[in-house]
């Protein structure tokens, strides 16, 4: 066993113990000493802000030195954060040459580099073009675009999500107790900025570019998984007292081969059921910003096989902690 080895394995009997202050200095003892594992725990915690105070640039050149120091998941990671610009400087084109070095070493680096490289992309990352809007309703706004993500592309981000769905949970406020939320039944997982590959990211700048909003707007992408008899009932996405709203949501179905599912506007009737990549956009608010009635919807519930979805909500402003690119 290698001393980091040795000194990480006391760090986590330290923490076990609740010797917390004692196991922060020892990582930060071996990240001065340039362990790439060290390195990594710490811009972790930095990022996570659970053992010591947040601190998300930090973090992010923690995962830079890691990275140079030889620890590949601490490379992939400051590329993705230097693609998506999230916590410092975004850098598209030097990103591409990272992620181009790493494909070499790694096959599912290689995946990412291959999407990429299909895509019909500026040199900032945004694509070229679009499909043709189609708009479906006027009140509530809904707006349908076919084939805005390719069928790889659909199943990229089903790939990345797939080892971390979980139930739908809230909170109780009378009890700060978690339980399963009786309006959505669906399993969910997040894709964070951490795990947003250039890929991915590219993706997010399409969305925006449909959206006529800016990438920093957007919340992380959800993927939402349905299995028979689970569903999201009627609801709005806006959010009474929010101070930056949730102003639109986009939808991007990424399967077929499912019966039941449509996505369904309460007040109006309008049910929609996408294909493989097709992508629903809808307004949640009103001119005054007031969320729009208009806008209720649900998702019906699934009554045979899985149905796959990418959920963005985009905000009213600037959402994410970002910085303008190169």
């Amino acid at each position: 066993m290698q001393a980091s080895d040795i000194m990480l394995a006391r760090v986590q009997s330290l923490l076990a113990s609740g010797r917390k202050a004692e196991a922060i200095l020892s990582v930060n003892q071996l990240a001065a000493r340039g362990d790439p594992d060290a390195l990594f725990t710490l811009a972790l915690w930095k990022w996570r802000g659970d053992l010591v105070p947040p601190d998300l640039a930090q973090a992010r050149d923690l995962y830079r030195r890691a990275g140079e120091a030889g620890h590949e998941k601490s490379a992939a990671i400051f590329t993705n954060l230097l693609a998506n610009g999230i916590a410092g400087k975004a850098a598209w084109l030097s990103a591409l040459k990272r992620l181009r070095g790493e494909a070499r070493r790694d096959p599912a680096r290689r995946q990412v580099l291959a999407l990429v490289d299909k895509m019909k992309l500026t040199p900032e990352g945004r694509p070229e073009s679009l499909p043709p809007a189609e708009r479906l309703s006027d009140s509530p706004e809904v707006t349908l675009f076919r084939q805005l993500f390719s069928a790889a592309e659909c199943d990229h981000l089903v790939q990345v999500a797939q080892s971390d769905f979980r139930p739908s949970f809230v909170v109780d406020l009378q009890t700060g107790e978690e339980q399963r939320d009786p309006v959505r039944t669906s399993d969910g997982s997040v894709i964070h900025w951490l795990i947003e590959d250039p890929a991915i990211h590219a993706l997010h700048l399409r969305l925006a570019a449909a959206s006529g909003t800016t990438v920093e707007q957007g919340e992380p992408l959800q993927i939402l998984r349905y299995r028979p008899g689970q569903e999201y009932r009627n609801h709005r996405d806006a959010v009474p007292g929010f101070d930056n709203q949730r102003v639109l949501t986009m939808l991007v179905y990424l399967n077929e081969g499912y019966d039941g599912g449509e996505t369904r506007f309460v007040r109006t009737g309008l049910e929609v059921k996408g294909r493989k990549g097709d992508a629903l956009l809808f307004r949640n608010t009103l001119a005054d910003g007031r969320a729009d009635p208009m806008s209720e919807h649900a998702g019906l519930p699934v009554t045979r096989g899985t149905k796959l979805l990418a959920s963005r909500w985009i905000r009213e402003r600037p959402h994410t902690p970002g910085a303008a690119a190169d």
